[in-house]
């Protein structure tokens, strides 16, 4: 589903804080996803980005073009109640991400498979 899609599937997630646990998360095809938790419903989620447009401003700033939020896929992997307790589920989850298909090590300590 899209972004936009899962706010509004539940309002409290759209109010909640929410939590990033890397955004340099790779499947076995090198794609790359953000990982984040919503605190109201404990859902963690993977939200993968189209190829964004990088362009340079007359400062010498990088922008990143916006995507239409309908290319901003998002897939719930899991539930964790508390962010004590998703910490040490993800514990070393930086080191992870960087390896390839590191999907797979998320999708382990989660019970999913990585499709």
């Amino acid at each position: 589903m899209d972004i936009e899609a899962f706010y509004e599937q539940n309002e409290a997630r759209r109010e909640s804080l929410e939590f990033e646990f890397g955004s340099e998360w790779t499947d076995a095809a090198d794609n790359e996803y953000e990982l984040s938790w919503v605190e109201a419903t404990g859902e963690l989620y993977l939200m993968v980005e189209p190829e964004a447009t990088i362009t340079e401003d007359a400062f010498g700033d990088f922008l990143v073009g916006g995507e239409a939020v309908t290319d901003l896929t998002v897939v719930v992997i899991g539930k964790v109640a508390s962010l004590a307790a998703l910490e040490d589920r993800l514990a070393g989850w930086e080191a992870a991400m960087l390896e390839e298909n590191s999907l797979g090590w998320l999708y382990e300590r989660f019970g999913t498979t990585n499709a």
